[in-house]
Order: structure tokens, then C-alpha cells, then sequence
């Protein structure tokens, strides 16, 4: 299956991924080799990989899976492992993992020594069709997503279909959903084909999703426009991501299934402000509540989610800027929202 060019390097999809990481270890003759994993891609994934690697592994290291691991204080775990265990700016970091694990992992090693090189082996349907794009690395402020982080590219991005298979449906259907956004977004036919079939964790599929997301950022890497089309749907989901994260007495929500509301109630903004037709925008909500269960909403939670946005990364001048559609498969960017429309998008997503 065909690589994906992105801006300084490349996405390499099963038998071309295995060649591609064994040749580049072998030409660059790193001083040292690590190998970070979680609990999970160690017991899963690590036997795949020991098959596919040839080069050597210098050590393995090992953090606790999940967003709430996802601060600053694991990789001051990381940073000081990698100093003790005689890291140098000649060394090479592979992160062997989902999207928590490869966006953590990118940051330390470009803040390690100032920077050495990572490669990201995704795990995770999320990270492969997400992640594997952009080179945005970074870390959570407390329950605040993504706060702290640089772009900076990886040497590769290497894609093995097969890690799917230590997946449960709900980690499968987190990574769904950001597929399902890249149709709304950019291809109305790929959305069209994502809801109608039930196949959609195929190498094809995957790369079809990892081709959209590089066509986006290959023309705006560092996010100054239309690279913020793909923030659809995480305004509001990431605020409500971080709110269950952050509750007790809610269960924490995946990734994709945050967005997947978020992708809902952002369909009514636009709606509202961008002329979606009423017939897209049913079709949107439907897409959706046919693979995720509806989220119920206190008029306190909303309250608390509301107030959250203040801390997107989009936002302004003080302003909450959100991306918005005027039809499937065509976004804009930089809208303001009046205050009253968010509890009347909250009550669209609940009949």
C-alpha cells in the first residue's frame, strides 16, 4: 500500500513500514535506541513488533496508560530515565503506542537534550488516523487537553493494521469518529462511505483518513488557517472531554466519543450560523447516535463544559473561535458563537 508523503517525512502502511524503520535504524547508527511503551502495547504490541524490528533495543521504558497520565510529571519520569540511562543527542526514541503515548513521547524527545529524533509506531485507530499527522506533540494542564507542546515532525510514521486486533469496539470506535470528521470536513463521498459500511478499520479506509488530514496539513502546518478545519467538533468535545475527566461522578469519556458529541452540537452552530441544511444536520446527528450512545447532560454539567471553553487552544483575543460547516464536506473557520445558542445545541443533541 502506498506511503503517505507528509512535510518532512513519511507514513509507511505494513510491509513498507517494516522495511522503511529497519533501513532508517540501520543507516543513521544511532548512539542509542529506546523503546517507550505502557502497560498495555508492552503485553500486546511489543511481541508484534520484535518481529518486525531487527535493529537493537537499548531499553525498554514504561509508563501508565490513559489521559490522566498524560502530564508533565511523566515525562520528568522520562527525561530523568533517559539521562540516567546515558541518552545523547545521537539517540533515537520509538514510541510504541495510541495517541496519548506518541504525543507525550514526541515531547520529551523534542525537548531531550534540545531535541532528538522519535519515531511513532501508532497502536490505536485514534492515534493511526490522528496522531500519525502534523507533528503536534505535547501534554495536559491538569484536565486541560493538550496545553503544553510544540509541532515538531517525526523521522517516520509507521502503521501495522494487525495492532488493531488487541483492541476492544469502544477503543475502535474512538478512533471512528475522527474518521467520520474528516468527511465532514474536507470529502462528503468518504463520509458518505464511512457511515454506510461497517469496515472502516481497513488498511484503505486508514489511508484514505491519513491522506485527507496530510492534505490539510501540508498546507498550513503551523495552524495560522485552514489547518484549524480540523478541529470540528473538538471545541465543544474536548471541553466535555475534560469535564468527565475531571468529575467524579461522571465516567470519562474516550477521545472520539467526546468529539463525536462535540461534532453533534457543533452541527446545530452551524446550522444556526453557516446555513447547514436541516437535512445535513440530521443526517450528521444520526451518522453518529447510530455508533455512539447519547451522553446525558445536566443543566449544571453544561454550565461547567461551558465554561471550559475559554481554554480552547483556538481562541483569541478572548474570543472562542470554533470551526464550523456550511454543508458536508465544507468547513470554515474562526466563527464566534452568541452564548445562547449553546444550551438550544445541547437540547438538539438530546431529543
Amino acid at each position: 500500500m502506498e506511503s503517505v508523503k507528509s512535510q518532512s517525512y513519511e507514513v509507511h502502511i505494513n510491509e513498507l513500514a517494516k522495511a522503511a524503520l529497519n533501513q532508517h535504524v540501520a543507516q543513521k547508527k544511532y548512539s542509542k535506541v529506546f523503546l517507550l511503551v505502557d502497560e498495555n502495547t508492552k503485553e500486546h504490541c511489543l511481541p508484534v513488533l520484535k518481529n518486525i524490528f531487527d535493529g537493537p533495543v537499548d531499553a525498554i521504558l514504561e509508563i501508565a496508560s490513559g489521559e490522566e497520565n498524560k502530564h508533565i510529571r511523566t515525562c520528568l519520569q522520562l527525561w530523568e530515565e533517559l539521562s540516567q540511562l546515558d541518552g545523547d543527542r545521537k539517540s533515537l526514541l520509538i514510541n510504541l503506542g495510541g495517541g496519548v503515548l506518541t504525543d507525550m513521547g514526541g515531547f520529551v524527545a523534542s525537548t531531550f537534550k534540545r531535541g532528538i529524533d522519535f519515531i511513532n509506531i501508532p497502536t490505536t485507530l485514534l492515534s493511526m488516523v490522528d496522531a500519525s499527522i502534523g507533528g503536534k506533540t505535547g501534554v495536559d494542564l491538569g484536565s486541560l487537553k493538550n496545553q503544553i507542546g510544540v509541532i515538531n515532525q517525526p523521522q517516520m510514521v509507521l502503521i501495522f493494521p494487525e495492532f488493531l486486533k488487541t483492541l476492544d469496539s469502544r477503543q475502535t470506535k474512538s478512533g471512528y469518529a475522527e474518521m467520520l470528521k474528516h468527511g465532514l470536513i474536507q470529502n462528503k463521498e468518504y463520509w458518505k462511505e464511512l457511515t454506510l459500511e461497517g469496515n472502516f478499520a481497513e488498511a484503505g479506509c486508514i489511508q484514505k483518513s491519513i491522506a485527507i488530514k496530510n492534505e490539510v496539513v501540508m498546507q498550513d502546518p503551523t495552524e495560522q488557517g485552514l489547518r484549524k478545519i480540523l478541529n470540528y467538533g473538538h471545541t465543544l468535545g474536548h471541553a466535555i472531554e475534560s469535564y468527565c475527566l475531571d468529575n467524579p461522578n461522571r465516567t470519562t469519556l474516550l477521545h472520539g466519543e467526546a468529539i463525536a458529541v462535540g461534532m453533534i452540537l457543533e452541527g446545530y452552530l452551524s446550522h444556526e450560523l453557516r446555513g447547514l441544511s436541516k437535512l445535513d444536520l440530521d443526517e450528521i446527528k444520526m451518522g453518529f447516535l447510530q455508533h455512539f450512545d447519547r451522553v446525558e447532560f445536566t443543566e449544571d454539567d453544561i454550565d461547567a463544559i461551558l465554561k471550559l471553553l475559554k481554554y480552547d487552544k483556538k481562541n483569541s483575543h478572548g474570543n472562542v473561535n470554533f470551526v464550523l460547516l456550511q454543508a458536508i464536506g465544507e468547513a470554515v473557520t474562526d466563527i464566534k458563537v452568541p452564548e445562547e445558542l449553546f444550551h438550544k445545541a445541547f437540547a438538539y443533541y438530546s431529543e
